[in-house]
C-alpha cells in the first residue's frame, strides 16, 4: 500500500512537470510568434523603396533611411574586421600554449562577466576612452571599437568551446608525424572547429544589429551618407539608433516599425544562417 502512494505521488508529480512545461512553453511560443507578427504587421505596410534609397532631407521633409543602413554595414564590417582577429588568437592561445591554467580560468571568468555587463555601460565607457581620451569625437569608428570590447568575450568563449570539441588524438596523430605546434592549430585543429567560429561571428553580426544604448554615446544620431572611410571618422546612427530617434524624438512611427521590421527580418535571418551554418559543418564533419 505505501509502495502504491509513493508511485501515485510520482505520477501526480511528473504529470504536474509536464504541464508546467507545456504551459510554459505555450507561452513562450505565444509572445515570440505576437511579438514577430505584430511588428512586421505594422512595419511591412511602411517600407518603400523610397524609404530605403534615399536620405532625409529636413527642407523637404523626406525620410530616408539609406545613410542608417549604410552605417549599420560600416559598423559591422569594422567590428568583425578587429574582434575576429582578437577573439579567436586569444582563444588558440588560451585554449593551445597557456599553461597557467588558474591565469586560464580567471581570464574565462572575466570574459563571462564582461558578457553580463549592461551595454549602457560599454557606452559610458567608449565615450569616455574612445571619444576623449583617444580624441576620436563622436563618430563610426568610437562605435566599433566598443563593439569590439563587447563581442570580445563572445567571439573568444564561441571559439575556446569549439577547440575543445577537437579531440586530443587529432592532435598526437599529427605531431607523430613531425608537425610542429603551430602547423597542427592552422591545419589540423582550426579546420575542425571553424564551425564554431563562423556561429561566434553570425552572433556577434546579430548582437550588433540589435545594439543600440552604446552607439548613442559613441556613435552619435546624424543621419549624414557618407563614404566607408570617411564614414568611420564621422558621427552617423545606426538602423537600432534610428528607430530611437524617429519612434522618440520625432514621432515617426511608421518609420520606427518599418526599421523594426527590418530588424527583425535580419535577425530571423541571421539565426537561420546560423543553425544552417552549424548543420552544415556537422554533417561535413560526419562524413
Amino acid at each position: 500500500m505505501p509502495n502504491q502512494q509513493i508511485s501515485g505521488r510520482r505520477k501526480a508529480y511528473i504529470a504536474l512537470m509536464k504541464t508546467l512545461m507545456l504551459v510554459s512553453f505555450a507561452l513562450t511560443g505565444a509572445l515570440v510568434l505576437f511579438l514577430t507578427v505584430y511588428v512586421l504587421w505594422k512595419g511591412v505596410p511602411n517600407l518603400s523603396w523610397e524609404l530605403l534609397s534615399t536620405q532625409p532631407s529636413y527642407l523637404s521633409g523626406q525620410i530616408g533611411i539609406l545613410p542608417d543602413i549604410l552605417n549599420t554595414v560600416y559598423l559591422i564590417l569594422a567590428s568583425l574586421v578587429l574582434v575576429l582577429p582578437l577573439g579567436v588568437g586569444a582563444a588558440v592561445y588560451l585554449t593551445e600554449y597557456a599553461r597557467n591554467q588558474r591565469l586560464v580560468a580567471l581570464i574565462e571568468y572575466a570574459a563571462e562577466t564582461l558578457s553580463g555587463i549592461p551595454s549602457i555601460i560599454y557606452g559610458l565607457v567608449g565615450m569616455l576612452f574612445f571619444c576623449q581620451f583617444l580624441n576620436l569625437q563622436t563618430s563610426l569608428l568610437a562605435g566599433a571599437l566598443t563593439l569590439v570590447i563587447m563581442n570580445l568575450p563572445t567571439i573568444m568563449r564561441t571559439t575556446q568551446e569549439s577547440l575543445k570539441t577537437v579531440p586530443q588524438s587529432y592532435r598526437e596523430g599529427a605531431f607523430g608525424l613531425g608537425a610542429g605546434k603551430w602547423r597542427v592549430i592552422r591545419t589540423v585543429v582550426l579546420p575542425n572547429c571553424v564551425d564554431g567560429v563562423i556561429t561566434g561571428c553570425i552572433l556577434s553580426v546579430g548582437r550588433i544589429l540589435g545594439e543600440s544604448a552604446a552607439l548613442l554615446f559613441t556613435a552619435g544620431f546624424a543621419h549624414a551618407m557618407h563614404g566607408f572611410v570617411s564614414g568611420l571618422g564621422s558621427a552617423g546612427a545606426s538602423l537600432t539608433v534610428a528607430l530611437y530617434v524617429y519612434a522618440k524624438e520625432q514621432g515617426e512611427f511608421g518609420v520606427a516599425f518599418a526599421i523594426a521590421a527590418i530588424l527583425m527580418g535580419l535577425t530571423l535571418l541571421i539565426q537561420l544562417l546560423a543553425a544552417l551554418v552549424g548543420r552544415h559543418f556537422k554533417q561535413r564533419r560526419s562524413l
